[in-house]
């Protein structure tokens, strides 16, 4: 277990926890700290995997695991108590699963895991910023009406990237399998 994989570790155990507080007491202001530390050890945990050359196979798949986790488990809970659309939810839960579906049929063709682009790390990145300020967002305060339009510009912008990011794993797909012997390019 390396530092960084044990941050990622972490991280993962903080999501029943933001849960809890966004779905239990409504603890909002808590639950925006949990986000903010789940997004500083991301970004920590990938920094000291390279300064301390603690790269890890086991850290390329809990990194982005969590992540994804994240952004389902606040997704999930933003529909329940109404603060995006489902159909939102749906596009963006839809996205992962038709990468999902992308890596099965690389598997398939004996191929490993798509290279992580900057595109899918700057959509991860909009959508965890806007987060926690859909958060801030709710109610009627003078904060509150500051933040809304900061928080919909990053998750538009964020679910922009996300769909694009997908366009393109899904192009890296085609490629592979179109290069794989015995198939037949179209």
């Amino acid at each position: 277990m390396t530092v960084p994989n044990a941050l990622s570790v972490l991280r993962l155990f903080g999501v029943p926890l933001f849960l809890y507080l966004l779905l239990g007491p409504h603890a909002d202001g808590w639950a925006v700290v949990v986000l903010a530390a789940a997004g500083a050890s991301d970004w920590l945990d990938g920094k000291l995997a390279r300064w301390l050359d603690q790269t890890s196979k086991l850290g390329m798949l809990l990194d982005p695991a969590a992540d994804r986790l994240y952004i389902f488990a606040t997704l999930l809970a933003f529909v329940v108590r109404e603060i995006v659309p489902w159909w939102i939810a749906a596009i963006l839960v839809g996205r992962e699963a038709l990468v999902g579906v992308c890596l099965l049929v690389l598997r398939r063709y004996g191929y490993g895991p798509f290279e992580v682009s900057y595109l899918g790390k700057a959509a991860t990145f909009n959508l965890l910023y806007a987060f926690p300020v859909l958060l801030l967002a709710q109610g009627g305060s003078t904060a509150a009406e500051i933040a809304r339009p900061i928080a919909y510009a990053f998750m538009l912008w964020g679910g922009a990237l996300y769909l694009w990011s997908a366009g393109l794993y899904v192009y890296q797909l085609v490629l592979a399998v179109r290069r794989s012997p015995g198939v037949l390019a179209a």
